[in-house]
């Protein structure tokens, strides 16, 4: 009930933005103003910003331009080592408004932001797949341990997943999506991620989900929805799983992916670290293009 009521004190008693401090200007079922809301824009690529054709990584410039000369839009990474989703795609980076917004929904339970604002983003960052994948989806939220579950009070991807899909049978009525909550399980309980390096990720990750309905998704192709893509540790776990069900294709949409330096290890933010794909810690500038006759290992 906490956020049911937090909603109508929203309306009934307006008073600051909860993301700029603002006063509010006109009543909102959410206080989060207006301004705030335009300033959470999409991704934007530039010649220092190239994104990842796979997993939506800023590959900076040189890394760019190798990729450009070989022929190739992937990231040294999802070059060596091939995640099994098919692509991953976010609508803003996890950063300044979309950071607050997510962290009012996920940490505050103000889940109203998430029809205000963030299921518009969810569905602009689905749309970017529009060409690329299927006619008919499973959308699949990435799923809670269930004890977390319950303390929460709910889960944030699925609770995105929800207003994602409203806002896409509007806008692309030929996409059939069909919102599954019981394809995938959570069934270890992970130790808080944030603080922990790529390959401590992983090792806490592996044998968290199981997929409980494989007849749901053989042969299909698979939707999958979490708030934040970091490491993509958590999307390469469940694309895993989901394929080795049975599962054609696995698509993933987040609102935000956070895009850490790739010449650091981590990234310190606000009190969080955010751990870095394991191709890109400690590996020399050398490394990066490969030369006749050596072998490199990672």
């Amino acid at each position: 009930m906490k956020w049911v009521v937090a909603d109508f004190a929203n309306v009934l008693m307006p008073s600051d933005c909860r993301v700029c401090g603002a006063a509010m200007a006109a009543l909102a079922r959410v206080r989060v103003c207006e301004a705030c809301v335009a300033r959470v824009g999409g991704q934007a690529e530039s010649e220092q910003d190239v994104l990842c054709t796979r997993c939506g990584d800023a590959m900076g410039m040189e890394s760019a331009r190798f990729a450009a000369a070989m022929g190739v839009g992937e990231c040294t990474m999802c070059r060596l080592a091939p995640p099994q989703f098919d692509r991953a795609v976010a609508y803003a980076n996890y950063e300044d408004e979309m950071r607050r917004m997510l962290h009012l929904l996920k940490f505050e339970g103000v889940r109203g932001v998430a029809d205000y604002v963030l299921g518009d983003a969810m569905a602009a960052a689905a749309r970017k797949l529009r060409g690329a994948a299927g006619d008919e989806l499973v959308v699949v939220a990435v799923p809670l341990f269930g004890a977390r579950e319950t303390t929460r009070g709910f889960n944030q991807a699925r609770v995105l997943a929800e207003v994602m899909v409203k806002r896409l049978r509007r806008l692309e009525p030929g996409w059939t999506l069909l919102l599954s909550s019981k394809v995938l399980e959570r069934v270890k309980d992970t130790r808080a991620l944030y603080a922990l390096n790529p390959t401590q990720r992983r090792s806490s990750l592996k044998g968290a989900f199981r997929v409980a309905d494989a007849e749901a998704i053989r042969g299909r192709e698979v939707l999958l929805i979490d708030d934040i893509m970091t490491t993509g540790a958590t999307a390469r776990e469940c694309a895993r799983v989901l394929k080795r069900a049975g599962a054609a294709k696995v698509w993933v949409v987040t609102a935000a992916r956070a895009q850490p330096e790739s010449v650091q290890s981590a990234v310190q933010h606000d009190g969080e670290n955010f751990a870095m794909w394991d191709a890109k810690v400690a590996v020399p500038a050398r490394l990066m293009e490969p030369e006749v006759g050596r072998r490199v290992r990672f």
